[in-house]
């Protein structure tokens, strides 16, 4: 079986959809105040729904990338889309680094290689 959507509430719809474009490429192809759909390259639909989110401690949604250049280029793109996160790390053989979307969305940008 291969995951085909996901969907986050978010307190602010239209911030959370310009994060998700802006920095990490995500296409828009529905979008209004209450819900936006979002596709990714590779056919995955994130779903953006107005909501107060109650993630639980530890929640978090996981970009895995292809290399280590891979994980540079992603923390780039955030960069230039003046998106602030720290500089990707090496912890127990991974290549990571995590950043905050709008509406407390923790994200992790990795490599494990």
């Amino acid at each position: 079986m291969r995951l085909n959507h996901l969907d986050l509430p978010v307190p602010d719809v239209a911030a959370a959809t310009d994060y998700f474009v802006r920095g990490f490429g995500f296409e828009p192809v529905h979008g209004g105040p209450r819900m936006a759909v979002l596709l990714g390259a590779d056919g995955f639909a994130l779903v953006l729904s107005h909501g107060e989110p109650r993630y639980p401690d530890g929640f978090h949604i996981g970009f895995l990338q292809p290399s280590d250049e891979a994980v540079h280029t992603a923390h780039s793109r955030l960069a230039a889309a003046g998106i602030a996160a720290p500089a990707p790390q090496r912890h127990d053989g991974v290549l990571q680094f995590w950043c905050t979307a709008p509406g407390g969305v923790t994200i992790e940008i990795s490599h494990r290689g």
